[in-house]
């Protein structure tokens, strides 16, 4: 009972005051993981000049994964905000519903999913049967499905991208407001099927204004030890000219992990600079990507006393988003842009990749250390604009 009453403590405070979920939008909505779609709209501004947000849809049966974000443009109208990888919100739907692994891989390929406790990849010794893997932190010894493995000759089965990508939430609350609304729920995650240390409950929240959409999630330790986390989003954004090669790209870091390759991703625990190289992405109008395939994780973040801001540019459509991260414990971000894809996936999260492995040594990858009755914060928020 404690565990439910601290979770519904911490849901009100991040929610406020609650609304009705329209009945007509839910009857009408595709169903994933059992659970239907919900959106949340508001129209323009009458004259407006500038762009504004206009929708956001989420997918309660799976974490409250974001699937698609609208924003109205003056003169062009509404556009996509993030790629769909796997369609539109019915296409994507039946491939969650029919063609997903167990772990619900597919969740991270499409939209912006969640990710918790762990985002990126994590490396172990593998279970006789591939299935399974286990690492350790602090003298503990932790047990991860092990989700994911490259395409070529020699690549490493690990784990990727947390345990959460299948999780429904609970409570779920919708909330709408003159100036657009808000989406909530919890997780009561537990321990996660026995493979994480402890126990931990979830509150996310995601928030639609003309001038932004927030992404939030508090994690509160509701068990009698100590854990590690780290929260992160993934998003992959849209680039509506489908030029992709003039799409200019800004990421205030000045270091990078240096990786074995770009099938396995595997950090090597060498930290280099990025300046002077093609990899320096520093100048406040950004860098343009060419040809270049990015699958890496960005540190030593500069924020001036603000957020993060990481600003994807189209030049050629006359569009622009800001990826502003709101809190401090945000010390990585990784970017994934293949250059035969139309999209660029910007993840800001809290640690380094693979980071309890022995690569690093002494350094401290980042993750929040959770003492029991703790509670950690991860919150992002988008901005759309005409360069």
């Amino acid at each position: 009972m404690k565990q439910v009453t601290r979770a519904a403590a911490v849901l009100a405070i991040v929610t406020g005051i609650l609304g009705v979920v329209s009945q007509a939008q839910q009857s009408s909505a595709p169903e994933v993981n059992g659970v239907k779609a919900v959106t949340i709209s508001r129209k323009p501004t009458p004259g407006a000049t500038k762009p504004e947000f206009t929708s956001v849809t989420l997918l309660p049966g799976r974490a409250l994964l974001v699937q698609q974000i609208t924003a109205f443009f003056p003169g062009k109208g509404e556009v996509n905000v993030l790629a769909e990888p796997l369609g539109n919100l019915e296409e994507a739907a039946k491939v969650l519903n029919e063609k997903d692994t167990p772990n619900g891989d597919l969740a991270y390929r499409m939209g912006a999913a969640f990710l918790f406790p762990y985002p990126n990849r994590i490396r172990g010794k593998l279970s006789a049967d591939g299935k399974t893997l286990t690492t350790e932190w602090q003298g503990h010894t932790i047990t991860l499905p092990a989700n994911n493995i490259g395409t070529q000759p020699g690549a490493e089965r690990h784990a990727m991208h947390g345990l959460i990508l299948k999780t429904p939430v609970e409570d779920l609350q919708v909330t709408h407001t003159a100036d657009g609304g808000s989406v909530s729920g919890i997780i009561h995650g537990g321990n996660f099927n026995g493979h994480w240390l402890s126990k931990t409950d979830l509150v996310i929240k995601v928030t639609l204004t003309a001038e932004g959409v927030d992404a939030a999630i508090v994690a509160h330790n509701v068990g009698n030890e100590s854990e590690p986390v780290a929260i992160a989003w993934h998003p992959y954004f849209n680039l509506p000219s489908n030029d992709r090669k003039q799409v200019r790209l800004h990421v205030p870091a000045s270091a990078m992990a240096q990786v074995d390759n770009y099938d396995n991703v595997f950090p090597t625990g060498k930290i280099v600079p990025v300046a002077g190289t093609a990899y320096d992405f520093q100048a406040p109008e950004g860098k343009a990507l060419g040809g270049q395939f990015l699958d890496d994780n960005f540190s030593h973040l500069t924020s001036s006393g603000g957020p993060i801001v990481v600003t994807i540019t189209d030049p050629a459509a006359h569009y622009g988003v800001h990826i502003e991260g709101l809190t401090p414990n945000i010390k990585t971000i990784q970017v994934y842009a293949p250059p035969a894809k139309n999209f660029i996936a910007v993840e800001h999260q809290f640690n380094f990749a693979d980071p309890f492995g022995k690569e690093w040594g002494n350094m401290d990858t980042d993750m929040v250390t959770l003492a029991p009755g703790k509670s950690t914060q991860w919150h992002v928020r988008l901005k759309v604009f005409v360069p």
